[in-house]
């Protein structure tokens, strides 16, 4: 019998995996607004999500339909999330745009940032946290640095924050 692969082709070695309220819509947001692929669907009873992967690039993404029963809930039926999810994409400005004529909700409007990154965060129509950038500059270390001094710390502590959100 052939070695089977620990990490299995065509998943990276962490996957996070998502708990919705309505898997089904939520799938469909983060394909139209975010501009994930599905990669495979298995529905339960109901209609409900079973199991769901989406492929962004080269990262997968899990989701499921909570289930309070079985202990997976959402942070609709907890109250929020502690985790931000980060994503580059290709235009952080129109992302940003979709994802809240969609029904996202702002925390950190879209800014240029001394790091060299475009960035913006919301929270999904599900309840989880996205910060969303498009990499606008390579920043030399040195010249990082500097830049984060010369904004007597309101560049990195704008970035925390960001972070936190």
């Amino acid at each position: 019998m052939a070695k089977v692969k620990p990490v299995p082709d065509g998943y990276p070695r962490l996957s996070p995996s998502l708990a919705v309220h309505d898997g089904n819509a939520a799938i469909a947001f983060y394909c139209s607004v975010l501009g994930a692929t599905e990669r495979m669907r298995m529905e339960a009873p109901g209609g409900k999500v079973a199991h769901a992967e989406l492929a962004f690039g080269d990262s997968v993404l899990m989701l499921n339909d909570e289930s309070p029963e079985s202990g997976t809930t959402s942070p609709k039926s907890v109250g929020g999330t502690p985790v931000t999810l980060s994503l580059y994409v290709e235009d952080v400005d129109d992302v940003f745009r979709r994802a809240i004529a969609e029904g996202a909700t702002k925390l950190r409007p879209v800014e240029d940032q001394f790091y060299g990154d475009r960035v913006g965060a919301f929270v999904d129509p599900f309840g989880h946290r996205w910060r969303i950038a498009s990499h606008i500059e390579d920043v030399p270390d040195e010249e990082m640095a500097e830049r984060s001094a010369k904004g007597d710390g309101r560049a990195l502590a704008g970035h925390l924050a960001q972070l936190a959100t």
